[in-house]
């Protein structure tokens, strides 16, 4: 009798029964106030917990799928780099690192370019992914950015980086630390160009990447809680031996001391992203009209040129060009508005007949 109880018994059951395998991610905790969250509702608020309001990391592709129109994106292609030209080998030997950041985030290295439609708009932008190897700037990353760079420069269009970070890569020594002045360079491209630069800071962005092209942007923007340093707090605070103020180094103590313009919520960073490219692309879209100029230069980012017209620009949502030979050109000869003219109170000479 034990021995049926004992043995037929379960596996009578085991035959009859399935096991179900829960997935390890079907719940997430929040890191801030230790919230579980389902999954997929995560995933369905772009990775932004309901609760909390803390903003997880989120992937290149997710974070593209949600910047461009329906999602719909075109890679741009990305020269290829030696793998390996150190030979570096800690624990590990260097390209066992590569292959499993490769397989892990389906990407070809930290950054992924893409070019595409923003409310109608071209633009070019580029996504660092902190799983690949936390986002760590190498050859292939500082060359994906560079090829973003000079994209938008190729196509005329606003180029858009979110940066995510933790500094240079260390397994490709100076060699990684070359691609702050080569990303640099390529920033100066878009300024020749007078083409709008606009930087997302997510969390976390620091070292090398801080200390280069994430930092050089026209608008800095960034997200709720984001730490964005070049020394993290820890390091800081035990090199001078003093407590740190509350909050520091995230985004909004940045903000606070005028370090980035502005932080935005990830729900609303598509809208202000479209809205910024539309104000500052502004004079370069009147450029391609009828060719007017201001002193002898055209309409483009950063050249003066009517507030009404750059308003006008921003709000069209149906990116319709409008004609700048029809619009109002203040001149030197007109009143400053708001101002009376201090010889019209003055009485004019009466005409006097001849004779």
């Amino acid at each position: 009798m034990n021995w049926i109880n004992n043995v037929v018994r379960p596996k009578i059951r085991s035959f009859l029964t399935t096991k179900r395998e829960v997935p390890d991610n079907l719940w997430v905790k929040c890191p801030e106030s230790g919230q579980m969250v389902f999954y997929k509702e995560l995933e369905a608020n772009q990775f932004v917990v309901p609760g909390s309001n803390y903003h997880m990391k989120i992937g290149a592709k997710a974070r593209l799928a949600h910047l461009f129109d329906g999602g719909i994106y075109d890679k741009v292609p990305v020269p290829t780099v030696p793998q390996d030209p150190l030979k570096f080998r800690d624990g590990r030997r260097y390209t066992d690192r590569l292959k499993d950041a490769k397989a892990k985030t389906e990407l070809d290295d930290a950054v992924l370019v893409a070019e595409g439609l923003l409310d109608g708009q071209m633009i070019v932008a580029a996504v660092q992914d902190f799983e690949f190897m936390a986002g760590s700037l190498g050859m292939a990353a500082g060359e994906a950015v560079l090829t973003g760079m000079l994209r938008a420069v190729e196509h005329r269009s606003p180029f858009i980086l979110f940066a995510a970070s933790g500094g240079a890569r260390m397994q490709e020594g100076i060699l990684s630390l070359m691609q702050m002045p080569r990303t640099t360079i390529a920033v100066q491209r878009l300024r020749e160009a007078r083409l709008p630069y606009i930087v997302v800071l997510t969390d976390p962005t620091t070292g090398g990447v801080t200390a280069s092209y994430a930092m050089l942007g026209d608008v800095h923007i960034a997200e709720p809680g984001a730490l964005i340093c070049f020394a993290g707090p820890r390091v800081i605070q035990q090199t001078i031996r003093e407590q740190l103020p509350e909050g520091f180094q995230r985004a909004e103590y940045l903000l606070d001391h005028g370090m980035i313009d502005m932080v935005v919520h990830r729900h609303q960073m598509r809208e202000t992203l479209s809205r910024l490219c539309r104000l500052l692309m502004g004079g370069a879209e009147l450029t391609r009209t009828k060719g007017r100029r201001v002193n002898g230069r055209p309409y483009v980012n950063g050249a003066s040129v009517d507030g009404r017209l750059i308003e006008t620009a921003a709000r069209d949502a149906t990116g319709e060009v409008i004609d700048a030979a029809s619009a109002p050109v203040a001149t030197r000869t007109d009143p400053p508005k708001g101002k009376r003219d201090p010889d019209a109170s003055l009485p004019k000479p009466e005409a006097k007949e001849p004779g």
